[in-house]
């Protein structure tokens, strides 16, 4: 998998942030959007939770996620962090190149 978009969920804009800056500034991601308004319902322990959190959308190539969920675990505040990869099998190639030159 040469190039993935990781998704990952935050409880608010300052952990999202935090998380952000630290992965395009550690050159471990190109680009992170952060995206707000959504509820994720889900099991937690035995109990349905009904939580308002944003999503992550980080893009970057796919040798770098060890490093990425790693960074995202010494700052994420959750027990267990969402932090799933899907490969990209298509793009742009400008798009996909830019990714190579802003990436480590």
């Amino acid at each position: 998998m040469e190039y993935c978009v990781i998704f990952c969920t935050v409880p608010n804009k300052e952990v999202g942030l935090e998380i952000a800056n630290t992965l395009v500034s550690k050159q471990l991601a190109a680009c992170v959007n952060i995206v707000p308004g959504l509820t994720s319902i889900y099991s937690w322990k035995g109990e349905i939770c009904n939580d308002q959190e944003l999503l992550l959308i980080i893009k970057t190539r796919g040798n770098l996620y060890t490093n990425i969920e790693e960074a995202i675990k010494k700052i994420h505040p959750y027990e267990v962090a969402e932090i799933i990869s899907l490969p990209i099998t298509s793009g742009s190639h400008d798009y996909l190149q830019w990714i190579v030159n802003v990436t480590k």
